[in-house]
């Protein structure tokens, strides 16, 4: 079941080569459907696994996509888990994975809790995107 959908991210990707500019947008989006609660064991378990890798994963990241995000003081932005953790998702997917500025990274804990919670606005049909081009 449905439960409700959440706009995260808005990624616009541009190319400039020597015969073509092109350029595309990806939307990163996550629902919070029916997905079961992991026992306390299972969440620090995929933890870890994330916190074993999370050095090497910045470095890859910084290969193919620039710099891992800092704050102004240097610290290194947290990496968002678009499936949480504690709701089964993968510690180490790339596709699971987008740097989050520490402060929306906070708000979204909390925005996450109340989606699968079940209470609003995540009851109720909202707009297919948040903006139009």
């Amino acid at each position: 079941m449905l439960q409700g959908c959440m706009w995260l991210a808005d990624v616009k990707m541009d190319f400039n080569g020597r015969f073509v500019d092109a350029g595309s947008r990806a939307g990163i989006t996550h629902c919070c459907c029916n997905y079961d609660v992991l026992p306390s064991a299972q969440i620090a378990a995929r933890r870890d696994r994330w916190e074993a890798i999370r050095e090497g994963f910045r470095a890859q990241w910084a290969k193919k996509m620039g710099a891992w995000p800092q704050d102004i003081q240097g610290n290194n932005y947290p990496g968002h888990h678009i499936r949480d953790l504690g709701h089964g998702g993968n510690p180490t997917d790339w596709d699971n994975l987008i740097p989050m500025d520490p402060a929306v990274h906070n708000t979204l804990r909390g925005l996450y809790n109340q989606c699968y919670a079940g209470n609003s606005p995540w009851t109720r049909i909202g707009a297919d995107y948040p903006y139009g081009e």
